[in-house]
């Protein structure tokens, strides 16, 4: 019975991933930054859906962070350094079929008050 749940929660995700990726795609003036959030760790990315390239990332794992929210803000950090590195003040957010709640609004928040427009 778990794995039927589980089953559904993944279709049910993927489901909201595809509609929100039907409306929003980035560029490399204005890339789309896509979170993923695994048990353990929290991941970021800026990408080019143009080119089908990633312009920076920020790896919650690599940085030894857990999945809470006061890591999430670190991870934004990290990635709104590596934003900035590359020039890139503005980009669109792509929760990836996440609730836009807990650690992925503390992410999303942080990159605001980091300096990078959503």
């Amino acid at each position: 019975m778990l794995k039927s749940i589980q089953k559904r929660k993944n279709k049910l995700r993927a489901q909201r991933k595809a509609r929100v990726r039907g409306k929003i795609s980035g560029t490399e003036a204005l890339p789309r930054v896509s979170v993923f959030k695994s048990n353990k760790h929290f991941y970021a990315q800026a990408i080019d859906d143009v080119a089908g390239v990633t312009l920076a990332a920020a790896d919650g794992k690599k940085l030894g962070l857990k999945v809470n929210q006061e890591d999430a803000k670190k991870v934004a950090a990290a990635m709104a350094d590596a934003l900035k590195a590359k020039n890139i003040e503005t980009v669109v957010f792509d929760r990836n079929g996440y609730l836009y709640h807990g650690v992925v609004a503390a992410f999303a928040d942080a990159l605001r008050e980091a300096g990078i427009k959503l």
